[in-house]
């Protein structure tokens, strides 16, 4: 009877790991050196508005709450946040991003293929960021598409949100805040907007990433965090 209780439950757990991969682009790796969580941001940040059925989307209601989960789940020893994205909900994006820059739980991110727009906050919200360098992060001011009201408040509002945006990156990089503002409002790189295309080793030279390499280097550096750290509950 044990026996087959215990198949039982391994079927179950199979079954909600291979929902977890389908459905929320999420794994946790379970015969390996250390138990690794590994959440994907790809596509577009979906926040208070539901995209078109033909987007390739990360919706922040599944991210918020797998991040806590994470982040109380005594057995889980690391998280790794795989990026490629093209930005999206700006409060979203940014909501996810403080949510991991105040997890105990050691955090590496790695953008691959892009971390464009508010994928930048994203990128640089794990304690150790790395980028493959085939990949590249554009960096521009804060935009809304749709109707916008013409008035002083509009304004206000939009430097407000340009304002969070870069005081979260100057805290949680190595990048100079004069040469992030000046990559962000260039108006000689992009042909339809303001901003730039920074790539994997410019990003890393910048100081807006903090290491040039792989999976397998991201996933070192974790491992070596864990091992560091010790246990984070007594």
């Amino acid at each position: 009877m044990k026996k087959e209780n215990d198949n039982k439950n391994s079927t179950e757990e199979l079954l909600d790991e291979a929902e977890l991969a389908e459905k929320l682009g999420q794994t946790v790796s379970q015969n390996a050196k250390h138990l690794i969580h590994c959440l994907t941001v790809i596509g577009q940040i979906e926040g208070h508005y539901v995209l078109a059925e033909q987007n390739k989307t990360t919706k922040y209601e599944h991210i918020i709450p797998a991040l806590v989960a994470i982040e109380q789940d005594r057995n889980v020893e690391g998280l790794l946040i795989i990026l490629n994205t093209v930005g999206g909900d700006v409060e979203a994006g940014l909501a996810i991003a403080e949510l991991i820059s105040g997890m105990k739980t050691p955090t590496v991110s790695l953008v691959v293929g892009g971390g464009h727009s508010i994928g930048v906050p994203l990128a640089v919200s794990a304690k150790r960021s790395f980028i493959v360098p085939s990949a590249s992060m554009t960096i521009h001011p804060v935009r809304m598409n749709g109707t916008v009201l013409g008035v002083p408040q509009t304004l206000s509002y939009f430097d407000k949100m340009q304002a969070r945006i870069v005081n979260f990156v100057l805290e949680n990089s190595k990048i100079r805040e004069e040469k992030f503002r000046e990559l962000m409002m260039n108006t000689e790189e992009l042909v339809l907007d303001v901003g730039s295309v920074v790539e994997g080793n410019k990003a890393v030279e910048l100081g807006l990433i903090d290491e040039l390499g792989g999976l397998s280097d991201a996933m070192e550096c974790l491992y070596d965090m864990i091992e560091s750290s010790g246990k984070r509950y007594t």
